[in-house]
């Protein structure tokens, strides 16, 4: 579903991803680890095609992002770090105006499934996001992917600031993505958390991935231990 083959990105002098190989099947969860400026966003960026590759080529369904982003663009969602949606309208109206931008019409109790099946609680639907907290946000955003159909799902640090309760609620609700046969990348500095979600986890540093790990070879103070060392 998601490959990079030799994916680099240059700015001027300085090597922000350098020749990176990965591949992240259908069902897979794969976590990139790494400070920042590793290259993890930057990776995310290329795949969304929101910046172009240097040299090599990031492709999604064999298809090449760079030539042909409107097309890529169908099958994925992205979830950033601070999702960003309408704080004056309610999570049904945002989910029904960005559907409807991907090209769906969903009849009112069709929208209301879809909050439901991420565990946003249904007397939230109809009041608008001011009140929200990052967590229901971050809910309201995995409805909108999930409504547009999208096979793959690209995250940047999506549990930044979530308080435990709601990280384990986001954990559940993406393994089960995963189960469904959702493709999902996610840049996170959550080792923890990377080993919980993640089925396949990338180490980078300074552009370069380093390491690439199964969660069944490796337990959270092994992955710390080795994430420290990759680091030093």
């Amino acid at each position: 579903m998601l490959q990079a083959i030799d994916l680099t990105k240059k700015y001027h002098d300085h090597i922000a991803l350098d020749s990176l190989n990965l591949t992240v099947n259908q069902g897979d969860i794969f976590c990139l680890l790494g400070q920042n400026g590793a290259g993890k966003t930057t990776t995310i960026n290329l795949f969304l095609g929101f910046i172009t590759p240097s040299k090599g080529k990031a492709l999604i369904n064999s298809v090449v992002v760079h030539q042909n982003d409107k097309t890529t663009k169908k099958s994925l969602a992205y979830i950033p770090e601070v999702v960003m949606l309408y704080s004056n309208l309610t999570s049904i109206e945002n989910l029904d105006f960005f559907s409807r931008l991907a090209g769906f019409k969903y009849s009112k109790a069709e929208l209301e499934h879809f909050l439901t099946s991420v565990g946003l609680p249904t007397a939230t639907f109809y009041k608008r996001l001011g009140y929200y907290s990052k967590g229901m946000r971050q809910k309201v955003g995995i409805a909108i992917a999930i409504a547009k159909n999208a096979d793959v799902l690209l995250m940047d640090e999506p549990t930044s600031g979530l308080d435990p309760i709601a990280i384990n609620e986001f954990t559940e609700l993406v393994k089960k993505l995963g189960r469904q046969g959702k493709t999902i990348l996610i840049a996170t500095h959550d080792l923890l958390n990377a080993v919980t979600i993640g089925n396949r986890i990338g180490i980078m540093r300074r552009g370069s991935l380093i390491h690439e790990l199964s969660d069944a070879k490796i337990n959270a103070n092994e992955l710390q231990k080795l994430y420290l060392k990759t680091l030093s």
